[in-house]
């Protein structure tokens, strides 16, 4: 008898492990299809196939197109890098990083294209809407703190996200004289959005 209970807890770990990753990876095939081609030009099967699951299971795991898609989107936030950011030294570490090129890093460029696809469609934009409350603006308010932390966290947001948007048309990394205009308008930005950050500037390059 004990014998047959160690087999059964020795095979349910691994069970668990493959659900685990194909969640995972129906998740990751979701948001690329969605990114790419929009919540009403993409089927379950479509995300299944791609993902190397049965339709069945991401119906068992979602419960459909709008509970993956749901997911999909919260997936997308990180509200926890919020907490690795250093509220002195950000302001100047965001600004270098709008001054790159955002398609050096695919999956963030997925991610972002994906919410903006969310954004534009009236079937998509309620479910967007409840996930960038959850997901975004809270623990930004949070971060933030201090009097008035909603408003000031939309504000917040509306920076971050507009510099986003600008990255992503731009495509292509600033450089030189531009590049150190860039950051240090930029973090005089993001320093006024968030009292009691500044950093030291370092020497403008010649």
């Amino acid at each position: 008898m004990s014998a047959t209970i160690s087999r059964n807890r020795k095979s349910a770990a691994p069970r668990k492990r493959d659900a685990e990753a194909t969640q995972a990876a129906i998740l990751a095939s979701a948001q690329e299809q969605f990114a790419r081609l929009g919540y009403d030009h993409v089927s379950l099967r479509d995300i299944a196939g791609d993902a190397g699951a049965d339709v069945a299971l991401v119906k068992r795991y979602f419960g459909g197109k709008e509970g993956l898609f749901t997911e999909a989107l919260k997936a997308s936030f990180r509200p926890d890098h919020l907490s690795e950011w250093d509220r002195a030294t950000f302001p100047r570490q965001v600004a270098t990083i709008m001054a790159d090129n955002i398609q050096a890093d695919e999956s963030h460029a997925h991610s972002f294209q994906f919410l903006l696809r969310a954004a534009t469609s009236p079937a998509t934009a309620p479910l967007l809407n409840v996930a960038v409350q959850e997901r975004f603006l809270r623990p930004i308010r949070d971060w933030l703190g201090g009097d008035d932390a909603q408003a000031r966290a939309r504000v917040f947001a509306a920076a971050f996200v507009g510099f986003l948007v600008e990255r992503l048309v731009r495509s292509r990394p600033l450089k030189g004289r531009e590049r150190d205009a860039f950051i240090e308008s930029t973090t005089a930005i993001f320093e006024m959005l968030l009292p009691g950050s500044g950093t030291q500037k370092p020497p403008r390059r010649r």
